[in-house]
């Protein structure tokens, strides 16, 4: 088994050139996982709300969750740890 962190990928490159889906701070509107669940690739982590958008945040990887990093309503930056879990 292999421990991975999964953290908050990086914004898209076009919300810095019209800057109009990330009007307002970044943060999570409602989080899916908790420690022990198991979770399969694809499946959501959490939402993020940008204040104009809501976007899902898959997980890359089977496993199971070992911690959660982060809670609602929390505001994350790019590279922010959210999961830490154990995949084969």
């Amino acid at each position: 088994m292999t421990i991975r962190e999964v953290r908050m990928p990086k914004f898209p490159e076009c919300w810095e050139s019209c800057g109009s889906c990330a009007q307002g701070e970044i943060f999570i509107l409602e989080l899916f996982v908790q420690p022990g669940d198991r979770i399969s690739r694809d499946d959501n982590i959490l939402t993020m709300e940008t204040g104009k958008v809501a976007l899902d945040i898959p997980c890359p990887w089977d496993g199971v969750i070992q911690s959660v990093h982060v809670t609602e309503g929390d505001y994350i930056d790019e590279g922010a740890l959210l999961i830490t879990l154990e995949s084969p």
